[in-house]
């Protein structure tokens, strides 16, 4: 059995856009607004609380943690209604979650809100082949550190799993994150260049989904 840990946004569902959208549609209020340029470059593996800090701090803001709260709740519902409208899945997304769940525990670890992963997860029908979730709202940091791809080591544990498991990133700051963890890590290109995942440390790249095949993600296993 090889267990493997994906990250979700990126990699699963295609919803980059509609984070960065979201996170405009709050921002505004404060007459503050992210390019597309400095989302992938500087905050894409960022939990929400963790993109709103660096922004205002940015811009030579401070608020307290519960504001900061209120806009992650805020984005939280405009992303969930943009994506009622806007939701795509990266093609293979369904297949790689069911072959993995028959070789081992399927575990989710991503920088999103659960109530997100969750929504997404029962749309296409896949929710029920997930062993655990560790979304923003239980990791201590967010990526690139490696708080989230450790509780994920602890849940595999809670599970009676001590044996081998994979990573699958699509950000550097993911990359870095599992690395860091002790993890393999297979990138996906969704969203950075093969050449950037693999200078962040990644055992290898696939073009896509569809190039995750067993082999390449158990490979040294």
């Amino acid at each position: 059995m090889i267990a493997t840990l994906l990250d979700f946004d990126g990699v699963i569902v295609d919803s980059e856009r509609v984070h960065l959208a979201a996170f405009n549609d709050v921002l505004a209020q404060e007459s503050l607004e992210i390019t597309e340029r400095e989302y992938f470059d500087q905050y894409l593996s960022l939990d929400d609380a963790g993109v709103f800090r660096a922004v205002l701090a940015r811009n030579g803001r401070t608020f307290g943690a519960e504001q900061v709260g209120a806009f992650v709740a805020a984005k939280s519902a405009r992303f969930l209604a943009r994506f009622e409208d806007q939701f795509r899945v990266f093609p293979g997304a369904y297949d790689l979650i069911a072959r993995r769940s028959a070789r081992g525990p399927v575990g989710i670890v991503s920088g999103a809100l659960e109530r997100e992963i969750t929504f997404a997860l029962e749309r296409i029908g896949a929710r029920s082949r997930i062993a655990f979730v560790v979304s923003a709202e239980r990791a201590t940091a967010s990526k690139p550190d490696p708080a989230p791809f450790q509780m994920a080591r602890e849940e595999l544990r809670h599970l009676g799993y001590e044996g081998q498991a994979v990573a699958v990133e699509d950000s550097t700051g993911g990359v870095i994150s599992a690395k860091s963890a002790g993890f393999r890590c297979v990138a996906v290109s969704h969203s950075y260049a093969s050449g950037d995942l693999i200078r962040a440390g990644a055992d290898a790249v696939a073009a896509d989904l569809a190039s995750l095949t067993d082999s390449l993600l158990e490979e040294g296993l």
